[in-house]
This record gives C-alpha cells, structure tokens and sequence, in this order.
C-alpha cells in the first residue's frame, strides 16, 4: 500500500483547524539564495498561512558572519509575540549550525534541534517531538504494527532523522539496529519496519528487504534518470511490501504537517 503523505497531512491540518486561533507568528530564517530552501520556506509559509498561522521569512546576506546571524536569531526569537522559529538547513557552509540553533528557546524551537530542546527530547522531558520521529508515530499508527514484536532497521545516523527516530525506538521495538556508512545492510532482510534517511537514491533494493515488511523513506534527491527518488527502488521492492512512502509526496508533506502542529502545540494555552 502507497502512503500518500498529501492525505495524512490533510488529516493533520484537519485537527488543527479545530484549535484556536493563533495570536504569535512563526518565524522562518533564511540565509543565502538557496533556491532548494527557498521553496521549502515558501511551501511551509503557504501551509501555515492556510491555518491562519502568520509566518515571517526573514532573510539574511550569504556571507553573514555566525556571530551577526546568531544575534539576529536571538532577537527574532525574544521577541513577544514571537511563538516559533525554523532556521532553514543548510546554512553556509562558514556558519556553525548547531550555534546558530542553540540560541532558539525550547518553547519556540519547533524543529526540535537546539541543544536544550534535543536534552529535553533524549530525556523523555520534551513538550513536542522531533518532526521525523512525529512522522513516523503518525504513519505507523495506520498499520497494525506491535512494536514490541517487530525488528527496526533504521538506516543513516544523521541528526535530523536516523538518531531522533533511533532513540524513539529504543524500549519499544523488539530488535533495533541502526545503520549507517558501512553498515550490514544485510540486517534489512530480518526487518519488519525500515526506516531510511540516507539520503541516498535506490540504495535499498527489493531483494534485501523482508516480504511483508513496510518501509517508511525519509530519502530524497535524484535517480540515474535524473528524477525525484528516495532511498528505496520503488521499481524493485513494491511487491516486497506492506507499505511504503513515495518520494516525493510521501513523508515530505507530513513533516511540514508536523512542524505546524508542533507549533500550535508549544502555543498552546495550559
């Protein structure tokens, strides 16, 4: 079965309409001419909008020093009626991302990436979760899937997806493994769910992967054809499967759901 993320999104924003009305605006930040990160911006400005939600890109010189960009982060998010950040990745390469994320308060860091908002998330301590591990609850709430007797292949370690979904998996999946640059990609064979963030076109093939398993592909750039693909080969592994997500139009659109919903979430009156 082909999880069409534009549909779970939909439901997303759905459950949203129905919260009250938000009073702060959410604050994107974008560095450079990026066109990639441009759209993204765009397409997350266009979403929020749709739920009454009032973004602000604000845009800043690509060659901006990290010090200058962190005071200007650091001013957008104190401000008081300011309810959320996103500070669009990739910054240049000659700014530290992670000093630039750590200056975003963990009440308005809807991506969940500043070092007090991940403490709080690898602590059990967090408000919202990581917008990847959101994802994949959301999906695989659909399916009737016991963790507690499934097998989790989690390929790439990266920060966005593979460790936040990793550490959500811990203590609630039979067997965890995690995979990463020159990692047993054997192990797919043994895994009732995979969940891949490689970030590496058709890495994953038909042949190594489990039948009946469902993979959730948080992959995404270009195949040898020169089209959008993910991790997995879609032309071999769809008879393989339970489930898989598309790419594009899988995950992608349900990440986005989930970042507004993580803000509407942190805004939320108590």
């Amino acid at each position: 079965m082909k999880i069409d993320g534009k549909i779970v999104a939909e439901e997303i924003f759905e459950r949203l309409k129905n919260k009250k009305n938000q009073k702060k605006f959410l604050a994107g930040i974008l560095v450079g001419e990026n066109l990639a990160s441009q759209k993204f911006l765009e397409q997350k400005k266009k979403t929020a909008m749709e739920l009454g939600v009032d973004f602000r890109i604000y845009k800043f010189a690509e060659d901006i020093s990290s010090d200058e960009l962190r005071k200007e982060v650091h001013k957008i998010s104190n401000h008081k009626t300011c309810g959320g950040v996103i500070v669009q990745l990739p910054l240049p390469g000659h700014i530290n991302e992670q000093y630039i994320l750590n200056v975003v308060p963990p009440n308005k860091d809807v991506d969940v990436l500043g070092a007090r908002a991940l403490g709080d998330f690898y602590t059990k301590r967090s408000i919202v979760l990581p917008p990847s591990v959101e994802t994949v609850k959301e999906i695989i709430k659909k399916f009737p899937i016991n963790l507690d007797e499934s097998v989790v292949v989690v390929v790439g370690a990266g920060r966005l997806i593979g460790r936040p979904i990793a550490s959500w998996f811990i203590g609630s999946a039979k067997e965890l493994f995690v995979l990463d640059k020159g990692g047993d990609m054997g192990l797919l064979k043994r895994a009732d769910l995979v969940v891949s963030g490689a970030g590496a076109s058709s890495i994953i093939e038909g042949e190594a992967l489990k039948k009946g398993a469902g993979i959730i592909d948080f992959g995404y750039g270009k195949t040898k054809e020169g089209k959008l693909g993910g991790d997995l080969n879609t032309a071999s592994a769809l008879e393989h499967l339970s489930f898989w997500t598309p790419t594009p139009g899988g995950t992608g659109p349900i990440l986005v759901a989930k970042i507004l919903e993580n803000f509407f979430e942190l805004n939320e009156e108590k």
